[in-house]
């Protein structure tokens, strides 16, 4: 049978999560405070041809997580991606693309809890890093709970965040069609007012994909937590099949709204997105009401940044890639130490971000790739995987299929390598560039070492009934 890492000898992760809290999960996953505040940037980059930019992301995005889906319902594993690509691709890439992927998860602490802090800090009038540090250890002390304690909290996180969403997007409807009444702001005017919808050229799409990407990074959590719920393959289909419709509402519906009111040079873009969109139509209490919406956006992807890297770190701990401690499972079926040694190098960061900002900046620059070298290795295992099981004549199990394979496998990750290349171009994305692959230059260098020293033992492919990924052998 097909090897799960978060079942294996030593005690078991519990399936602890429910089925609503998975669909939540799957939602706050692609909505984070960069859709509240961030995407100012890509607007910045591109103006209202912003909403190419983030089509563009879109497909990609549901590209990759389509392969993901293929993957993940044929064998659900808390190892998601990185166990897959131990399988198809060597130990070499599980090992790699697995710390590089806990290692953007531990940034994610310090981002988030600075954000928080500055909110908390601005309201109560104390230091911001009291409430940033307070933020890391109450919701640290949630995923030292059972699972459900989490999925709890990221249910009530991610519905506050869609109702702030939902709300934005028939405001700004009402708004467009002049139906707001008091509204500052109405039509479509944005979209060609001020130079047009490619003021600054074709190529600003470009740059403005960049950070769309980046918007999109989290589609993926839910592959990890499903492997915690009692039906796994049905919480996996079932979230993964709605995320081309949660893109394309939360995304770029939220974009077109913005856009269409809000010149794209305006410079109240810069203090936030929705700020900006929501004090044009004159809503009353805007700034306060945003500050609550990002808190609470920026505390979700705390919570889940601090479950991700956890449950990351306690699958290379279970393929002998990691600590053998962080493998360990407390009473509550919860890896405890994962998530202490996650959050302890989280709250290092954060202490590094007051403290040494200059050294705090390179720390964040290493973690600039790391999305899409993600997504070019789920590509890259898909192709693997799915090529092996045509070899053995397998292919006919899976029970959710890449489309058009492996055509848009390929045009994928052709895609994806574009993207690097435009970052290697663009003056103010090489240093991230050049940092996160010297860092995945390091790990893959380790990660063949360890597979020399240690490779796996060359036995006859299986592949357990009903599923299509196999495991070449124990180790």
């Amino acid at each position: 049978m097909a090897h799960d890492v978060s079942r294996s000898s030593g005690g078991a992760l519990t399936s602890g999560l429910k089925s609503r809290q998975i669909t939540m999960i799957s939602i706050g996953g692609v909505i984070g405070a960069g859709l509240f505040v961030g995407s100012s940037a890509a607007i910045a980059e591109a103006g209202p041809g912003v909403l190419l930019s983030f089509l563009i992301a879109a497909v990609l995005v549901v590209l990759v997580m389509k392969m993901l889906a293929e993957m993940a319902i044929a064998n659900p594993d808390t190892g998601s991606f990185s166990t897959y690509a131990d399988r198809a691709l060597g130990r070499w890439a599980g090992f790699s693309i697995g710390w590089l992927y806990w290692w953007f998860y531990v940034l994610a602490i310090p981002i988030e809890a600075i954000v928080a802090g500055k909110i908390i800090g601005s309201v109560l009038a104390i230091p911001s890093w009291l409430p940033a540090f307070a933020v890391v250890v109450l919701l640290a002390g949630t995923n030292l709970l059972a699972v459900r304690s989490y999925g709890e909290f990221e249910y009530w996180f991610a519905l506050l965040k869609v109702l702030a969403i939902v709300g934005f997007l028939a405001l700004g409807l009402a708004a467009i069609l002049g139906l707001l009444p008091g509204s500052g702001a109405s039509g479509l005017s944005g979209l060609w007012a001020h130079g047009g919808f490619l003021p600054n050229g074709g190529v600003s799409v470009l740059a403005g994909l960049l950070t769309a990407m980046f918007a999109f990074q989290g589609s993926e959590i839910v592959t990890i937590a499903a492997a915690e719920s009692e039906d796994p393959k049905r919480n996996i289909r079932k979230a993964i099949g709605a995320v081309v419709w949660r893109l394309a509402l939360f995304y770029i519906g939220s974009v077109f709204v913005v856009v269409s009111l809000v010149p794209w040079d305006a410079p109240e873009l810069a203090a936030g997105t929705y700020q900006a969109a929501l004090e044009r139509m004159n809503i009353p209490g805007a700034s306060a009401v945003m500050d609550l919406v990002v808190l609470v956006a920026v505390c979700s992807c705390l919570n889940s940044a601090i479950y991700t890297a956890s449950r990351m770190v306690f699958s290379l701990a279970r393929r002998g890639e990691a600590p053998r401690v962080l493998g360990t499972i407390g009473a509550n079926g919860t890896p405890r130490a994962a998530v202490l040694a996650s959050t302890g190098i989280g709250v290092v960061a954060v202490v590094v971000s007051y403290a040494v900002p200059g050294l705090f900046t390179y720390m964040l620059a290493s973690s600039g790739a790391i999305a899409l070298i993600m997504y070019l290795v789920i590509a890259a295992t898909q192709l693997a995987t799915r090529r092996a099981m045509r070899a053995r004549g397998t292919e006919s199990r899976l029970e959710s299929r890449m489309w058009a394979f492996p055509h848009l496998t390929v045009l994928t990750m052709v895609a994806i390598a574009g993207i690097l290349l435009t970052m290697a171009i663009l003056p103010g994305q090489r240093l991230e560039l050049s940092v996160s692959l010297g860092l995945a230059a390091v790990l893959v260098v380790v990660g063949i070492v360890i597979q020399r020293r240690s490779p796996a033992v060359p036995v006859e492919p299986r592949v357990s009934a009903g599923t299509g990924l196999a495991r070449k052998g124990p180790r």
